[in-house]
């Protein structure tokens, strides 16, 4: 009975729990629904579409930061600000001559804009931005990244099955006490095996050449694999999508590798090139996220990322001009041939039109840059055995080719044909 009075003990505590956390969620639920989630929507929408060119809620832009702007001004004068801040101006009012002074860019007026559509906008520099549905799956994946690290589970399912043995290794134990019949354990049976091996010189023979042919395969698949970096992937200094880059925005590859048409190297891109872009987009967007092997970056990270950006630079977001102390930023090179081996990047993107991606892999869907291909001798000599040699609009090709097609005997002609396989293209 006492068994019985714990358990209804336990459930009543587990039940009034339940309940305590039920009305806790339905408090909280009712708080969350105290905003206009309607006004909300609409008032982000405006404000997204006709503000965030040069305002922010939280800091400075082009202008002052609108959160919570009612705190500070009246109504009344926010909808003549807005609707049109010259006349306010010329009016003489001394908060609109305070205002206009923030910056040398003058507002844009919206006199289309009725007072409800201004009340809207207003409203949502006051609530901010929605909580997202997918804040308690964020807050599950991130207790999730305080489970246990996956050796103790394989160290845990060990000591499980060893557990098992002794259990019933003990079982059998108290059998055999009990008066059954002993059997042969499996430590037993194992022994005798060894002694039939140990007894058999052709298996000793045969244990010892599998022995040395598994060696030196290992042995040298190793040394093959020595300089070989496929799938590198270094940690940058500045976390760099080119998922979202040449991906997302569809930024061509030359647009920051410029000289890789016209040079040996494809170049990497000086921080003027990011400031081309990134002098008007200090953030991105809210729901934004970058997957890397060691975690995922949301906005906020990503926003600390374009932030280094502007530190080398030397760009002052909060004043918009430049300081004049710019850093360099130190990039970790991820493809890197050995010094007796030349590549004219020039000669393959320019002369032969490969695309990028024959080389780097798909690079538009890689958040975190890697060593696609292996970089070999031997990969680069089979790509000249297959590729075709490309004669349109190439008199001197057109002649050449026609010779060693009847030398061949082909239709058309491969790179390797045309001497890709001569050593000093590569060695000199």
């Amino acid at each position: 009975m006492k068994s019985v009075a714990l358990h209804n003990r336990l459930t009543n505590v587990f039940l009034k729990s339940l309940t305590l956390l039920l009305i806790l969620s339905f408090s909280f639920s009712s708080q969350a629904q105290e905003v206009d989630a309607a006004r909300q929507k609409e008032g982000r929408k405006l404000f997204r579409s006709l503000c965030a060119s040069c305002h922010k809620l939280d800091k400075k832009l082009v202008g002052p930061a609108l959160g919570g702007v009612e705190d500070r001004r009246e109504n009344d004068w926010l909808q003549s600000w807005i609707k049109d801040n010259t006349a306010l101006i010329k009016s003489g009012d001394a908060d609109a001559i305070e205002a206009a002074e923030f910056s040398p860019t003058a507002m844009t007026a919206f006199p289309q804009l009725d007072e409800k559509q201004i009340n809207d906008i207003l409203y949502y520099t006051t609530v901010g931005d929605p909580v997202k549905p997918g804040a308690v799956a964020d807050v599950a994946s991130a207790s999730e990244q305080g489970a246990a690290p996956g050796w103790l589970i394989y160290i845990l399912a060990a000591a499980i099955i060893v557990a098992f043995l002794i259990i019933a290794s003990l079982l059998k134990t108290i059998s055999e006490l009990k008066g059954a019949p002993k059997t042969p354990g499996v430590v037993a049976t194992i022994n005798e095996v060894w002694e039939g091996v140990k007894k058999n010189t052709f298996l000793k023979v045969l244990t010892v050449i599998f022995g040395a042919l598994v060696a030196a395969y290992f042995l040298f698949g190793t040394l093959f694999k020595i300089g070989v970096e496929e799938g590198y992937q270094p940690i940058q200094p500045i976390a760099f999508s080119h998922k979202i880059h040449a991906g997302d925005n569809k930024i061509e590859c030359q647009y920051c590798h410029s000289s890789a048409k016209h040079s040996k190297t494809s170049g990497i891109p000086s921080v003027n090139v990011c400031m081309n872009c990134h002098k008007g987009i200090s953030e991105v967007a809210d729901d934004t996220k970058v997957v890397f092997e060691d975690g995922t970056l949301g906005k906020s990270e990503l926003d600390s990322e374009i932030a280094k950006i502007y530190d080398a630079a030397g760009w002052d977001a909060d004043k918009l001009e430049y300081t004049g102390e710019t850093k360099p930023v130190k990039w970790v090179r991820v493809h890197n041939l050995p010094d007796f081996a030349y590549f004219n990047h020039s000669q393959h993107v320019t002369v032969g039109g490969l695309k990028c991606q024959k080389c780097h892999g798909p690079v538009e869907e890689m958040e975190e840059v890697y060593q696609y291909s292996p970089l070999t001798m031997g990969w680069c000599i089979d790509c000249h055995k297959d590729t075709k040699v490309d004669l349109k609009g190439n008199e001197y090709y057109a002649k050449i080719h026609k010779e060693l097609a009847a030398k061949f005997g082909v239709e058309q002609v491969t790179i390797a044909q045309l001497g890709g396989k001569e050593c000093g293209k590569c060695h000199y």
